[in-house]
């Protein structure tokens, strides 16, 4: 489809998949009526540093905005927050919200991200850590005093990629703080056996206590803590508990529009939905993966914003199938580890420098191919890598076991020769 050159395009959702359509829409000549309307009254933000800068207090929410207010006018982008979006009618083509409100379209886009997942029916009142809202609730009840002589406790349950970024952020301000994972191992979905590993033993060597294999089945609350259970019968106490066990896609609206959704909305290569003129972009949906086949939904930063920007050009009528390798990264305790392609995937990890060390690159090979690659203090490499496995790069063993190992010239090589398919 294309979109009058002065149609109505609106954006459900203002973290960066909605913000980054808007942005592409205006930068690539659009024309017409823009409306990003977000559920949060905060104006968008870089919604990464939620459980790492923000959440430490390295930083406060004003370096977080992702522009400045004068930005929204200067782009003539009707930004709307505290904008609460109750039905998408796809066939009058309008979106309707809980003020009453209707704007009608030509087309949308749906970037509406997901909703922390909780544990009301076990923990009720335990925080989370999603949106800045959580910030502003819990940075106040870190700062509250212990009992005297001890030192405040904080339980996280859940050792995943937020979790862990929450424990090593809490630590820092001092807390004590146990990680309780249901899994036999952290970061399980998104880091191989031997980098989980190393990363469990920079918790545990900075002090916070993580256990595995925990599975919670009750809580009780006394003295204003609380105190969990295990079916093993182990059990720990908390002053302050933080559930961390991931995220839902918003598919609500998606849903009661009759749209296609499984675990996110489904989208093609295109970024379109199952209705005419309907898009969805970033942590919602669920879209073809080109390169090792399937379907899947990524939950990073990074993809949001380039399949945010991908929408728009499909709205616009020159988009072009999506196939970015995705990439993100995770910093605790000072460690910055990048992480490209599908590094859980693979059936062998080739390894070079100390993962307990400052610097080193990992390679996750799936029947010899290039499926995923880590790097701490690589950044070129890791960069080289989605170029490499978005082409299909199958790397000679001579070069995986050299000990000057560079990747940057791995593609430079491979795409002279044109073995690298077209990524």
């Amino acid at each position: 489809m294309t979109v009058p050159r002065r149609g109505q395009v609106v954006i459900v959702g203002s973290g960066i998949a909605g913000v980054s359509a808007a942005r592409t829409l205006r930068t690539e000549g659009f024309a017409g009526s823009i409306v990003l309307a977000g559920a949060e009254r905060a104006e968008p933000y870089r919604r990464p540093m939620v459980s790492k800068e923000l959440l430490s207090g390295a930083v406060g929410a004003e370096r977080a905005r992702l522009e400045q207010p004068a930005f929204w006018a200067d782009m003539s982008i009707d930004l709307r927050t505290a904008a609460i979006a109750t039905r998408v009618d796809t066939d009058a083509a309008r979106v309707e919200f809980g003020d009453g409100s209707e704007v009608a379209y030509d087309a949308v886009v749906l970037a509406t991200g997901g909703r922390a997942k909780r544990l009301d029916h076990l923990v009720p009142g335990a925080y989370t850590v999603r949106q800045l809202a959580d910030v502003d609730a819990l940075r106040p009840v870190l700062g509250t005093a212990a009992p005297v002589g001890e030192t405040l406790s904080v339980l996280v349950i859940g050792g995943g990629l937020i979790g862990m970024e929450v424990a090593a952020a809490v630590r820092g301000t001092g807390a004590d703080v146990t990680v309780l994972e249901a899994a036999d191992r952290v970061l399980e979905r998104v880091l191989p056996p031997a980098i989980s590993a190393s990363y469990e033993r920079l918790h545990r060597n900075r002090g916070v206590g993580v256990y595995t294999g925990v599975r919670l089945v009750s809580a009780y609350i006394q003295d204003g803590a609380t105190t969990v259970s295990a079916e093993d019968g182990r059990s720990w106490r908390g002053d302050v508990v933080i559930v961390a066990v991931g995220m839902a896609p918003e598919t609500d609206l998606a849903e009661a529009a009759g749209l296609a959704v499984a675990d996110g909305v489904v989208v093609d290569e295109y970024c379109a939905a199952s209705a005419p003129a309907v898009f969805a972009a970033g942590d919602v949906a669920r879209f073809p993966n080109s390169i090792l086949g399937g379907t899947e939904r990524i939950e990073h930063w990074n993809h949001a914003q380039a399949h945010g920007s991908a929408a728009a050009r499909s709205v616009l009528g020159h988009g072009s199938p999506y196939r970015d390798v995705p990439w993100c990264w995770t910093s605790q305790f000072g460690r910055t580890l990048q992480i490209t392609g599908w590094p859980t995937r693979g059936d062998e990890l080739v390894v070079h420098g100390d993962v307990d060390g400052g610097s080193f690159l990992a390679l996750s090979l799936e029947k010899d191919r290039l499926v995923g690659v880590l790097g701490v203090g690589r950044p070129k490499d890791v960069r080289a890598a989605q170029e490499l496995i978005g082409g299909g790069a199958q790397l000679p063993r001579d070069l995986l076991g050299a000990d000057d190992l560079d990747l940057v010239a791995a593609a430079a090589t491979l795409r002279s020769t044109g073995a690298l398919a077209a990524s």
